[in-house]
């Protein structure tokens, strides 16, 4: 059974992927700072019908000096890691000149410190094995950008740039690296945004909807499977049509 990490995985688009990739047949390993009741939820459903395939493991990613312990704590618990999907992210708001210096090196450090130095750790796993999938998400505000989201859309531009470059490093030992683009989803993220802007973005889209959080975990689990194994270094962009 090949293990996979997957960050943020406690809520939102990460618990969507967590599941989706638990049904499967990956053994899935959720890191969060807390265990949400979905999350404690789809751990004990697992249980019950004897499978074991969705984990919980409780970390902070913005301590980055101890990821490598980390990863090396559930390599010796679950044995070699053969996925890592990068989710966890903050999407702190904000017009830049009133932004606290504080609150952008939060974003940088959790939305571009972390995948980094998380996806160094999984790698070393993943080389040993010669075969192993990244996928990082990113958003389409890295190439869009968006009033108010500047610091953000720039953390999730690194993580373009960050994909492509990785994916020649590692292809040669059989890995493929990939990063996601959703589009608008309704996930606790994006709560606050209201009923008329949500309408106003699906008529922009081409398909005059939004994609909701199973299509992103769908994505995701086709970039992990081995029909994908001649895909890498490429973005996938999901939002209805919406950059169409």
């Amino acid at each position: 059974m090949h293990n996979v990490i997957v960050t943020g995985g406690s809520r939102g688009l990460g618990l969507a992927i967590a599941t989706t990739l638990a049904n499967a047949g990956y053994r899935v390993i959720a890191i969060a700072r807390t265990e949400s009741e979905q999350l404690s939820i789809a751990i004990n459903n697992s249980s019950l019908a004897g499978e074991e395939k969705l984990h919980f493991v409780p970390f902070d990613l913005s301590v980055t000096r101890s990821i490598g312990a980390m990863v090396g704590r559930l390599r010796k618990q679950f044995g070699p890691i053969y996925g890592l999907v990068n989710n966890a992210g903050i999407g702190t708001s904000g017009v830049l000149s009133m932004m606290r210096e504080e609150q952008i090196e939060a974003l940088t450090n959790l939305n571009i410190n972390a995948p980094m130095i998380l996806a160094k750790y999984a790698l070393r796993s993943m080389m040993i094995e010669r075969q192993g999938r990244v996928v990082n998400v990113s958003s389409i505000v890295a190439s869009t950008g968006f009033s108010g989201l500047s610091a953000y859309s720039a953390t999730k531009a690194a993580l373009l740039g960050f994909t492509r470059s990785l994916a020649r490093e590692v292809g040669p030992l059989g890995i493929t690296v990939n990063a996601i683009a959703p589009g608008f989803v309704s996930t606790e993220m994006t709560g606050e945004v209201d009923n008329v802007m949500r309408d106003q973005i699906a008529r922009r889209s081409a398909l005059r909807r939004l994609a909701d959080a199973g299509d992103v975990a769908a994505a995701v689990e086709y970039l992990l499977s081995d029909r994908a194994r001649n895909i890498t270094g490429t973005t996938v962009t999901i939002d209805a049509g919406n950059t169409a």
